[in-house]
């Protein structure tokens, strides 16, 4: 259940598109599987959702942020990520990338037309809040 609705929530991403999003619209969405979800009795109100994440070749994310301090780990495959204000960055297996709470996700996709890309990503975040949210 929980895949379908962070599923959904990017999903729903596409939708509030810009021009600059235009390409990636038209990609394949990524498929995201929960793994666990950990509440951090240390940090009141706090949790840790792990996620993987498998691009088919040309996939893409939609342009949103998590509210949340996520980690990024390379599975298989390479990845370009990047932040508003920031540089994309290709990253390969054993690579990491770290988005703050406060940064806009504004590239994230699989850097083959061919090829298959998955990976890891471990969110810090407060609980019972969304994990993804939709950026216009």
């Amino acid at each position: 259940m929980r895949t379908h609705f962070l599923f959904v929530l990017l999903a729903l991403s596409f939708t509030t598109t810009l021009p600059a999003q235009a390409q990636t619209a038209a990609a394949p969405p990524p498929v995201v599987t929960p793994i666990s979800e950990t509440p951090l009795p240390d940090y009141p109100g706090k949790e840790v959702l792990m996620l993987t994440v498998e691009f088919p070749p040309g996939g893409a994310d939609p342009i949103h942020r998590h509210d949340a301090h996520g980690f990024v780990y390379v599975l298989e495959g390479s990845i370009i990520m990047g932040v508003k204000g920031g540089k994309e960055v290709t990253l390969l297996p054993g690579q990491t990338f770290h988005e703050g709470p406060n940064d806009i996700h504004t590239v994230g996709r699989n850097a083959s037309q061919d090829k298959p890309a998955k990976f890891v990503v471990f969110l810090l975040k407060d609980q019972n809040k969304p994990a993804v949210i939709p950026v216009n």
